[in-house]
């Protein structure tokens, strides 16, 4: 058994860890990657807050925050378990997040810089937290509900669960459920087979007008986000990069029309993921990888593809980016 001071060890070589990983972010050189080099356009700094994301650092993933200009780099969790797929509340003073446990899943709401965690005492398997327009409930993935999988909401103390979606094909999940900025709509990934062929479907936040965006063919990534606007929803495709091709993100309008490509990787070797839009609509931060040489850097765009801008090279794949309104 570890002792006392065991684990005062432990806990400082994880402070010393994440200082010298803080300092490596601000100081990473940009020859990391291939970046095209382009001047960046200047956000509006009283919208855009912090940006957070999921991170494993060898020891299970937990959450981290930083800013778009790659600084203030802090570990917001120490759980047991895996703490992944943040989001922002719409004020930005919570942040909502999938607590994994062995076969179970929770969710958990802490403040913005991680004091009073609060894991919601739900049966089952929950998981995809994302918070309604008006921040007053919580849509979420149910892996096991009633004996199928489907999208729920409920209130933020986890009571009056409803389900919105059942996902007709045995075995499969429907997850990433998001709302839009006016409340109405509620949309996410079905999955059709074995965790891959991965459609975009959007629904009433009543749980009717169940309609199809993006076709499954485009093996849509496990994270999406709609422009603050509401007109536009910037997605990931190729995710699981099939027969070497490479994952790229684009926009679709929010009826599923006009898909446009903002990046243009090829041959399977690099690839992008969507985060999500900057509170203020200037921007999308992303991520760039490479799994080969396990190189990942977390970017920021304007959302018709120009300004491609480096935030910060990063010590892991950096999963689940949200921008937070300040």
């Amino acid at each position: 058994m570890a002792s006392l001071a065991d684990g005062i060890q432990t806990r400082a070589r994880t402070r010393f860890v994440l200082l010298l990983l803080a300092s490596l972010i601000a100081a990473a050189p940009a020859a990391l990657v291939p970046v095209p080099a382009t001047s960046a356009a200047r956000t509006n700094a009283g919208h855009n807050g912090m940006l957070v994301f999921a991170g494993d650092l060898g020891q299970g993933s937990e959450i981290f925050v930083i800013d778009a200009r790659g600084r203030g780099f802090t570990q917001l969790t120490d759980e047991a378990g895996e703490a992944t797929s943040p989001d922002w509340s719409p004020n930005g003073a919570r942040i909502a997040f999938q607590l994994d446990h062995d076969e179970t899943a929770d969710i958990a709401v802490m403040r913005a810089d991680g004091g009073g965690l609060h894991v919601l005492d739900l049966p089952g398997y929950q998981a995809q937290p994302a918070f309604t327009a008006d921040g007053t409930r919580l849509v979420f993935e149910c892996g096991d509900c009633d004996g199928r999988n489907g999208i729920f909401v409920m209130d933020l103390d986890g009571t009056q669960p409803q389900r919105l979606t059942t996902n007709p094909f045995q075995d499969e999940g429907d997850s990433d459920p998001n709302v839009s900025p006016d409340g109405s709509t509620v949309t996410f990934v079905r999955h059709l087979v074995d965790g891959k062929l991965q459609a975009l479907f959007a629904v009433d936040i009543d749980g009717t007008n169940l309609r199809k965006l993006v076709d499954y063919g485009r093996e849509v990534a496990v994270k999406h986000d709609w422009a603050p606007d509401g007109a536009h929803i910037v997605i990931t495709t190729a995710a699981d990069y099939p027969h070497h091709r490479s994952p790229n993100i684009a926009t679709i309008r929010a009826d599923g029309t006009h898909l446009r490509f903002l990046t243009h990787f090829r041959g399977g070797r690099w690839g992008a993921f969507a985060g999500s839009y900057s509170p203020n609509g200037e921007w999308i931060v992303y991520r760039i990888e490479n799994l080969e040489s396990e190189r990942y850097v977390m970017m920021k765009m304007h959302p018709d593809g120009s300004h491609k801008t480096r935030i910060a090279a990063m010590p892991f794949r950096p999963r689940g980016t949200d921008w937070a309104v300040r």
